[in-house]
């Protein structure tokens, strides 16, 4: 069968799944599934190649599984995440598009600075740590994470990458004592998700783990209060924090932010899509 049929056929079956993206996620996994480049196959593709019967075969089951809304991620162990290619699976957060936004705040935050640091709590796979360390090759950057299995994979990551990030497993409230008030720039992904807003895409509810998604109390903001809370520690008079929050929260993350008492210039930034996304506040 020749390539296009192939794809047209997956896409198909993707689309009747509700797959946001159908055409685009056949086609990545096609070119998983045959170690092909996505230049190489949409030539192969014009110039009517046939698959051969084992990689159709080999595709035809990731198609299976993403029928079933296994993230995309999952079945290709990869992301990419702000000019980084991350290892990423089961028992790990992926990373979000929206989540470059911060990273942009945090890199406009180093400019001037000479030598900076930079500290990623509730790091995850190590992707905003990465990123940030990628685009400031001359930063001393520093990630925790408290989840086993997603510190193997910010392991993994920082190892590959060969960034010289510093990773630390354990949690982000009590973490780098040893950096306390040296910190030029604190990022955090934290979990936010209150305990009844539970998320409509099945590969986020399925499959991203919940330590990564439910921040605690009513509001989902118990867990990024308490990473704020350590962010004012580790930073130095003039340091800025920036935190991700839910699209709801834009107006109450500030606003206990502002309450800690520990911040100045506390105000709220929107991503692409124009949701608020991102809390930037500037240590006292």
């Amino acid at each position: 069968m020749r390539i296009d049929q192939v794809l047209r056929s997956a896409t198909a079956t993707l689309s009747g799944a509700g797959v946001a993206s159908p055409a685009v996620d056949a086609e990545l996994l096609l070119a998983h599934a045959s170690g092909r480049e996505l230049g190489d196959l949409r030539r192969a593709r014009i110039l009517g190649e046939e698959l051969p019967e084992e990689t159709r075969t080999a595709y035809l089951e990731l198609v299976e599984r993403r029928r079933r809304r296994v993230p995309l991620q999952h079945l290709t162990g990869s992301a990419h995440f702000g000019g980084v290619d991350l290892h990423v699976g089961p028992g790990v957060f992926v990373p979000r598009p929206e989540t470059e936004v911060l990273v942009g705040l945090a890199l406009r935050a180093l400019d001037g600075r000479e030598g900076p640091t930079v500290v990623d709590l509730c790091t995850g796979s190590g992707a905003i740590a990465l990123a940030v360390a990628r685009a400031r090759p001359d930063a001393r950057v520093g990630a925790v994470e408290l989840s086993e299995e997603a510190h193997a994979y910010a392991s993994r990551n920082v190892e590959a990458a060969g960034s010289g990030v510093e990773l630390r497993l354990g949690r982000a409230q009590d973490a780098f004592g040893d950096w306390l008030g040296q910190v030029d720039v604190v990022t955090s992904n934290p979990p936010y998700i209150p305990p009844d807003a539970v998320p409509i895409d099945v590969e986020v509810r399925e499959h991203d783990p919940s330590l990564a998604l439910y921040g605690g109390g009513e509001d989902g903001l118990t867990v990024p209060v308490e990473v704020a809370a350590r962010a004012a520690e580790l930073l130095r008079p003039g340091g800025v924090l920036l935190m991700e929050h839910a699209d709801v929260q834009g107006e109450a993350l500030p606003a206990l932010l502002a309450a800690q008492g520990a911040w100045r210039e506390v105000e709220d930034h929107r991503d692409l899509a124009g949701l608020p996304r991102v809390t930037r506040a500037v240590r006292a």
